[in-house]
């Protein structure tokens, strides 16, 4: 992996992010000295952006810089998945963001689900064997993936990291930065 002064981080999301989920690994990552891109499916609301999620009601948007059927994966170090619950449902549903997913399970580098961002791992087999966090009201879904649950603000096992909720965004960001060097 490279140095974080020299890392690409892809960001995947869609309308009904997690408004904190996106905005602080963002932040952190950046100011680490990180190149972060990103990317939503072109099903999205609006061409220019994404709309979080912010707590009780619709967030502020959020500036999309690729198209994720446009997207060369390969060109990224690492994968962040913000969660909320409306994101990670909508992704699901996107072949591309699968495909993506995919890809980067596959070539070891490092993904990091928060929240209900694990329902992806879910959805591509990934849960199956690993220890694993989410938020609680997936817990269950996580554990009949396969994976050993873990009420720990960060998990890592085998490239991915898994965290619960926007209260463990400091120990995420950080374990994301750890993993990429």
């Amino acid at each position: 992996m490279p140095s974080i002064t020299q890392a690409k981080i892809l960001i995947m999301a869609t309308d009904g992010f997690e408004q904190a989920e996106l905005e602080v690994p963002k932040a952190k990552l950046a100011e680490a000295g990180a190149q972060v891109t990103v990317a939503a499916p072109r099903s999205r609301q609006k061409p220019e952006s994404i709309r979080g999620w912010d707590k009780t009601d619709w967030g502020r948007p959020v500036t999309v810089d690729a198209d994720i059927e446009s997207l060369d994966a390969a060109a990224y170090d690492a994968l962040v998945l913000p969660g909320g619950q409306i994101n990670p449902d909508k992704l699901r549903l996107e072949p591309k963001a699968l495909e993506i997913l995919r890809g980067f399970l596959a070539s070891g580098k490092v993904v990091a689900a928060i929240c209900h961002a694990p329902w992806l791992l879910v959805e591509v087999g990934a849960a199956k064997g690993r220890k694993m966090t989410s938020f609680a009201s997936i817990k269950t879904d996580v554990i009949n993936a396969g994976a050993e649950w873990h009420d720990q603000p960060v998990v890592t096992d085998k490239g991915i990291i898994t965290s619960r909720n926007p209260g463990d965004l400091d120990a995420f960001s950080a374990k994301i930065i750890e993993e990429v060097q």
